[in-house]
């Protein structure tokens, strides 16, 4: 990040080293081989807490004061809330649009149930039970699976009656394994790195136009998004095994468009910084913060999501 040079040669810069910072974090799986659950889910609680922080000081008060100094939302900007509504719900429309098209693509998707040795099937209502004597095929009320010499169908009283949950030890409430997880993790991981790149992207783009959208502005946003980027990276290669640096390269395509776009569609600004703003909280709500509370850390996670808050609000606020 060079303070002159073109916007969109800075959302580049920008991105690459948010990229360079992921990469590195993904660089730790060959230190630390076993993915650990704490690590993983104070990594996206850290990561909720910088894009709750980036979203408002670096996306939403630029667009805010970008809609008041241009004059077309009333005579003292009381009607500048409007292009920043429309911008914030048509980010987090995107992002819930694009996630049902990455679930249908394969990707995977949170709402799979995959829990200690047994697949949820949503379609059939069954559960597929795996121990080392037989395989249990069950299905709810009078609904039948079928019948083989390796599986049995039994509805659950006759289950209770015969005392199987015994052997088999079912537990519908216990947390996903990091063993089923893996397409999760592409498909959140994902979504962050191009929510967060084009944040950065449009970040830079709005450098100038306004009195709070400046160079700094748009650098500290790059930073903190860095900074999360690499526990980040680290948090997902640890159960993908190197994916996570590879699926990082997505930021700076995202930023740098993001950039031009802007730079081309000015008077959109306060919709195109909104927008990302939207995104990302909704990648948050919808995507993170559920993710980092599926493995009994969900506190440990919350107190994550608080530090990364403070440390981005520090960045914007003292660095400024």
């Amino acid at each position: 990040m060079i303070k002159g040079i073109n916007s969109s040669a800075q959302a580049l810069l920008g991105t690459l080293m948010t990229w360079g910072l992921t990469a590195a974090g993904s660089a730790v799986v060959f230190f630390m081989p076993k993915a650990q659950p704490t690590v993983l889910d104070s990594s996206l609680g850290f990561a909720a807490g910088v894009m709750i922080a980036a979203s408002y000081w670096s996306l939403l008060a630029p667009a805010i004061e970008l809609a008041n100094e241009s004059g077309s939302y009333g005579s003292s900007g009381q009607y500048s809330f409007i292009p920043v509504a429309v911008g914030f719900l048509l980010g987090a429309l995107f992002v819930y649009g694009a996630d049902i098209l990455v679930t249908k693509f394969g990707i995977g998707s949170l709402q799979e149930s995959h829990v200690h040795g047994k697949n949820l099937d949503k379609e059939k209502d069954t559960f597929v039970i795996n121990n080392k004597q037989n395989d249990v095929n069950l299905s709810y009320g009078n609904r039948l699976t079928g019948v083989n010499e390796s599986h049995i169908a039994l509805d659950f009283s006759e289950l209770k009656q015969r005392n199987i949950d015994r052997a088999t030890k079912i537990d519908t409430n216990k947390p996903p394994t990091l063993s089923h997880s893996n397409q999760r993790w592409k498909r959140i991981f994902l979504m962050i790195v191009a929510i967060t790149g084009l944040a950065v992207g449009v970040g830079f783009g709005a450098v100038g136009k306004s009195t709070t959208a400046t160079f700094n502005k748009a650098k500290n946003l790059a930073i903190g998004i860095g900074i999360q980027n690499f526990p980040e990276g680290m948090a997902v290669s640890l159960p993908l095994r190197g994916w996570g640096q590879l699926s990082g390269m997505v930021e700076p395509i995202a930023g740098f468009f993001g950039a031009v776009a802007v730079q081309l569609c000015e008077p959109l600004l306060p919709y195109a910084l909104s927008f990302a703003a939207g995104a990302m909280i909704f990648v948050v709500v919808d995507d993170i913060i559920p993710e980092s509370h599926s493995r009994s850390n969900g506190r440990l996670a919350s107190f994550w999501c608080v530090f990364g808050f403070i440390v981005m609000m520090v960045l914007d606020v003292a660095l400024g």
